[in-house]
């Protein structure tokens, strides 16, 4: 009787544990954000245009002039090989789980986004990768089809080809190249992307030992395939607006890959409707596009709050390994400086609208996200917040290979609490420099038009991708941030001054002396160096976070930390403010290689 009572205490016992599941040792997933994928050797349908040839390898291609390139802060042409490249490492580690957290085509032109499934399909199958992708708001510029027209690609002599999904969505400048008309330019809606990508997590794959919806019908435990088929019909995806009888498709699901992991794709694509609407059905022009992310969420698209509190506790009661993400951050990704840079440059200024609230991160982190992995803001950062119940969410910002620090993430599952993230960076990229030739003709041109804004051919020498993308960084500032966000007397304050003369700039100077000798600096030191370069570090601080230190220097970031030291004390506020968003840039959460505990909600930098 007594082995009975105990042998009945023991099953018990093991009935009332939470369920774990087999999970190989040290599963492996890949994130790519924001691949921005143009397909610069793709034919049109329905045109024959090839593009243009280029003078060095008589190959034909469709790419964007350098000059939008330096005006923008993605790069349109090059990273094509940087993403062949990224892809080619993750299969020589072996990863077979690649997630690509939005934006990884152009703008949701057809020809851009057939592109890019040829090249997945491809790796699917030569290489046995799996892909997991979520909308952004460059996949889908509307959640409907829309016209569209880029004015900015290379044409002949150098000159800019407009090439056009309609022949009244564009003026005709005077004696400009012919327009390339063409629907595959246009802008595809969530229900064209999401059939061209339909292989890559948007609807169930015999393969999938588990997938659903916010809108599905059914549970884990009376899943089968045909059922999750029909419940992935577009047409039964849809929510509708508050306040309005207007619904649009909602791209969300959740993928069990492998045995115990479950990717939960959150579709943060909100699209507010117009005061003014048409009317019409389907109508792009009613709705605004979706950059703003999840500030728009929880007015606008609540019920995903829910499913996502549904999925998991599931997750939890279930011994399932849960893995969040999206295409917009979950967490403040400026090091906590968002409130001095607003009040430096600007609530409208440096993308802060795009900075998700308080609220987004106590949020997610009580529906019992854990993990996330975001992207959009092309930047390299990790976010942690933790809500008053004791919940704490890790965001990772994973950067973008279309911009300066071009790299990936790999996440390694050891267990259900211990994770590790480290971020590749894709340096040498064959091919990068293949369209440079392309480039100097564009040059020329500019040159004979005697153009106010051209850009420095000093990028064409570039040795290697990852100084290709610096050299977009810096001619990004040169040509866009320093005249559209930094307030013009705050630029004249800083800019062409050096180092010397802003350590100095108080009256009170024996502090920097004192700092200056016991770190083995000198005056002269702080003399080699303006403010425009301390302009530049923090934009490759912002974007690249400690992945910037080796190439910025210890030496020169302890330089600026003893400017900023004495910028601190001055009597100008803008200059105090300055100082105090570099010093929070410069020290944040680890962001290269690291391991997140979530048994006692740790991060801790691995050291190299």
């Amino acid at each position: 009787m007594f082995k009975i009572s105990v042998l009945m205490l023991l099953l018990l016992s093991v009935c009332s544990c939470k369920p774990k599941q087999v999970v190989t040792k040290d599963v492996q997933i890949a994130f790519i954000a924001d691949v921005h994928l143009q397909d610069i050797f793709a034919k049109f349908e329905d045109n024959t245009y090839q593009g243009i040839k280029n003078p060095v390898t008589g190959e034909y291609a469709n790419i964007r002039t350098m000059n939008a390139q330096l005006h923008s802060t993605r790069i349109f042409n090059e990273n094509y090989f940087a993403f062949i490249e990224a892809l080619n490492d993750i299969s020589k580690r072996g990863i077979k789980q690649v997630v690509l957290p939005g934006d990884f085509s152009d703008d949701g032109q057809p020809v851009h986004v057939r592109g890019l499934r040829k090249i997945l399909d491809q790796y699917s199958k030569e290489k046995g990768m799996s892909f997991f992708v979520t909308t952004g708001n460059h996949d889908a510029v509307k959640p409907f089809a829309q016209e569209a027209t880029k004015t900015d690609f290379l044409g002949k002599d150098g000159k800019e080809q407009i090439i056009s999904s309609s022949e009244t969505n564009f003026k005709k400048e005077e004696n400009a190249l012919e327009p390339i008309i063409t629907a595959d330019i246009k802008n595809w809606g969530y229900k064209e992307t999401m059939q061209e990508m339909a292989a890559f997590g948007f609807f169930p794959q015999k393969k999938y030992l588990y997938w659903e919806t916010p809108f599905s019908n059914y549970n884990y435990d009376n899943y089968f395939l045909e059922k999750a088929m029909t419940e992935s019909a577009l047409e039964k995806r849809i929510y509708t607006i508050k306040n309005t009888n207007l619904s649009l498709p909602d791209a969300s699901y959740v993928v069990e890959p492998i045995k115990g992991i479950w990717l939960l794709a959150i579709d943060a694509n909100v699209y507010v409707p117009n005061k003014k609407l048409s009317g019409l059905p389907d109508n792009p022009n009613d709705f605004s596009g979706a950059s703003i992310g999840y500030n728009n969420m929880l007015l606008y698209k609540s019920h995903l709050i829910d499913w996502v509190k549904k999925v998991a506790e599931e997750a939890r009661q279930k011994g399932k390994i849960l893995i969040a993400f999206s295409h917009y951050p979950m967490v403040d990704f400026n090091d906590d400086a968002s409130p001095e840079l607003k009040q430096l440059f600007g609530a409208d200024k440096m993308q802060l609208s795009r900075v998700p609230t308080e609220e987004i991160a106590q949020t997610f982190a009580d529906a019992g996200i854990q993990i996330h992995f975001g992207g959009h803001m092309h930047i390299n950062d990790t976010g942690v917040r933790t809500t008053q119940k004791g919940n704490t969410l890790f965001n990772i910002q994973t950067p973008s290979l279309a911009a300066y620090m071009p790299a990936y993430k790999i996440l390694t599952i050891h267990s259900d609490t211990d994770f590790e993230v480290e971020t590749i960076v894709i340096s040498s990229v064959p091919k990068f420099n293949s369209l440079f030739p392309f480039y100097e003709e564009e040059y020329a041109h500019l040159q004979k038009v005697k153009s106010s804004t051209i850009w420095n051919k000093e990028i064409l020498k570039a040795r290697d991708y990852k100084e290709f993308t610096e050299w977009h960084l810096k001619e990004l500032v040169r040509l866009r941030f320093l005249p559209e966000d930094f307030p013009p007397a705050f630029l004249t304050s800083i800019l062409n001054l050096s180092g010397s003369d802003l350590a100095y700039s108080n009256k009170n100077t024996s502090d920097v002396d004192a700092t200056l000798k016991s770190s083995g600096l000198t005056k002269e030191d702080l003399g080699s160096w303006t403010g425009f370069d301390m302009i530049f570090d923090f934009y490759r601080l912002k974007n690249a976070d400690e992945l910037a230190i080796p190439e910025i220097g210890r030496s020169r970031l302890k330089q600026y930390e003893i400017v900023c030291a004495a910028l601190e004390k001055s009597n100008n506020e803008k200059l105090v403010l300055w100082a105090k968003i570099f010093l929070k840039t410069i020290k944040g959460e680890p962001a290269d290689h690291f391991r997140i505990d979530l048994r006692n909600n740790k991060i801790d930098r691995i050291n190299p």
